[in-house]
């Protein structure tokens, strides 16, 4: 609460049920018990006398929305005197805070005013003169304002924003009781200095090198000995096709443990994907917004020595000999961004839902390849024993259904209870995207790998601006498409154009049927220029054959 730097008199932090009470000890504790009800007249929560307030305000589900919110105080320089926060009755995601504070009326207003601006709501317990609250200068005089953002909750709109989302939920530098490495203060210190690389790290840095010790790199040896002789039997082979290149190009053998900062390099050049160094386990939504903008969140310590085929928590083991083969394949690495765009600005049980999918695919998911379960998932890649595991209990396998899928438990530290298969990668994605359609968001996203942002679509403008981008591409692809059609006439033209059509289900009005049809020959010019040439321009892209 004090995160941000602001003298505050006394943070008394108390909740009785749903509603505020004044904890013992609190400077108005005598005088006043307050709700935060709208239902509850202002007279009913008026406190005691004076020039003592309490404003209660919903803060915006942003970083740093509380220290903008205290620092409308400080700057009016108002007196804070008590200050509680809660979970919001209004909304899920925003949070309530109550403040009392001794001011003047004039004071006061402007406080309503300038707070009104960096808040979701505010609810003002008592307000010396009766009367409406003053409202805040209109909006609308900002020509940049977006106003269809106004109740969209926050998240990474550029890639350095992802520095804003660092949230480890467990393990970086402070390890649990029943952690390998618990009782080895080696180990530990090990620990730190690798948290200290990923906590001091930002977006278009280089990744710091480490030098492994020898303890280290025989532990990542003795994985990478044991798993390489499991890859040619039953790793898809998306996944074998990048290995040659990983061993030529980043360092990948069993007396080396690779450097993320090389294989950072190699995944740009290939797909365009990125690596970031993080401390453990980030929060779901922290770590698929990263997957949006192609950054896979990426541990560097090894796993303790003790036990090298068990670890409680991703490390460097996992990342580079689960993940990294098959980033480096550009349909998974499309596939991954999918899922890390579905997850911007979607609410917490559809993250949930998201990473539910996520693990039992990218992590532990299999595919049918030349009549045969093969593994995709980082998750089986990295163990031995789970690695066999699956391949060996058919009864645990199931078909890939994302609506039933994502209602299953993650399993940590034990094998799973089911492992799901596709007839192929392709078909893991093509149900993630359709899963991915129905999350019920009032806006679309899209990334611009120009500027590695996300494009927020709220109306029809900004997708039409997208759509005059595609045509573009649309031509590009049509006219490469006629030129090979025309020295080489058994290429599926069919095909590769229904790919353009396929999943693209707009819209249709069902007033507009074809016996209301004008068949008059003036009917063409009654439509825009614009539109003319947009319907034009699509069937040239689309009827390559003619």
């Amino acid at each position: 609460m004090s995160g941000s730097g602001k003298s505050l008199l006394g943070v008394w932090l108390y909740r009785r049920g749903e509603s505020w009470a004044v904890k013992e000890g609190s400077p108005l504790h005598k005088s006043r018990d307050v709700c935060c009800r709208d239902d509850i007249p202002e007279s009913e929560n008026n406190p005691t006398s004076g020039n003592k307030n309490s404003v209660i305000f919903s803060l915006k589900n942003q970083v740093g929305g509380l220290a903008r919110a205290l620092q409308v105080f400080q700057d009016l320089g108002i007196n804070v005197v008590h200050i509680e926060s809660r979970k919001s009755l209004r909304r899920g995601s925003e949070y309530d805070i109550m403040v009392d504070v001794e001011c003047d009326s004039k004071r006061m207003e402007q406080l309503m005013k300038m707070l009104s601006r960096e808040v979701a709501a505010i609810n003002l317990a008592h307000y010396e003169q009766i009367g409406s609250i003053p409202r805040a200068p209109s909006l609308s005089t900002a020509t940049s304002f977006d106003f269809s953002e106004v109740d969209m909750p926050w998240f990474p709109r550029k890639i350095s924003d992802l520095d804003r989302a660092q949230k480890v939920l467990m393990y970086g530098s402070e390890l649990d009781a029943d952690h390998p490495g618990f009782k080895d203060t080696v180990y530990r210190k090990r620990r730190e200095e690798f948290a200290d690389i990923a906590y001091n790290y930002r977006h278009g840095q280089p990744i710091p090198r480490v030098q492994y010790t020898p303890d280290e790199i025989r532990t990542w040896g003795t994985v990478f000995r044991e798993l390489h002789h499991l890859y040619q039997k039953y790793a898809c082979k998306e996944y074998l096709e990048n290995w040659p290149k990983l061993v030529k190009y980043c360092g990948y053998r069993e007396d080396n443990i690779p450097q993320l900062q090389d294989i950072n390099v190699f995944l740009k050049r290939t797909t365009g994907f990125q690596l970031r160094p993080v401390a453990g386990y980030l929060t779901p939504r922290d770590f698929l917004s990263g997957l949006a903008f192609r950054v896979f969140h990426c541990t560097q310590y090894i796993r303790h020595s003790s036990d090298p085929f068990y670890t409680p928590e991703p490390d460097c083991c996992h990342e580079l000999l689960g993940h990294m083969p098959l980033l480096a394949n550009p349909s998974f690495a499309q596939f991954s961004q999918e899922l890390g765009l579905a997850s911007l600005g979607a609410s917490d049980e559809d993250i949930d839902k998201l990473a539910t999918l996520y693990f039992f695919t990218v992590e532990f998911g299999l595919c049918k390849q030349d009549g045969m379960l093969r593994v995709y998932g980082a998750g089986l890649l990295s163990s031995v024993a789970e690695l066999r595991h699956a391949v060996t209990t058919p009864e645990k396998t199931m078909r890939f259904e994302p609506d039933v899928t994502c209602k299953q438990e993650c399993i940590i530290t034990a094998f799973q209870n089911a492992y799901y298969y596709t007839d192929s990668i392709e078909e893991a994605k093509e149900k993630m995207r359709a899963f991915a359609n129905q999350i019920q968001r009032p806006f679309g996203i899209r990334y611009n790998p120009y500027t590695q942002s996300v494009e927020v679509l709220t109306d029809a403008q900004k997708i039409t601006a997208v759509v005059t981008e595609l045509r573009g591409d649309l031509c590009i692809v049509s006219n490469a498409l006629k030129k090979i059609h025309e020295q080489d006439d058994t290429v599926d033209v069919e095909r590769i154009t229904s790919l353009l059509t396929h999943g693209i289900d707009l819209p249709q009005d069902s007033g507009n049927s074809s016996s209301d049809s004008d068949d008059s020959p003036n009917a063409e010019e009654t439509r825009p220029r614009e539109d003319q040439q947009l319907r034009h321009d699509d069937e040239d892209a689309i009827n390559v054959k003619n």
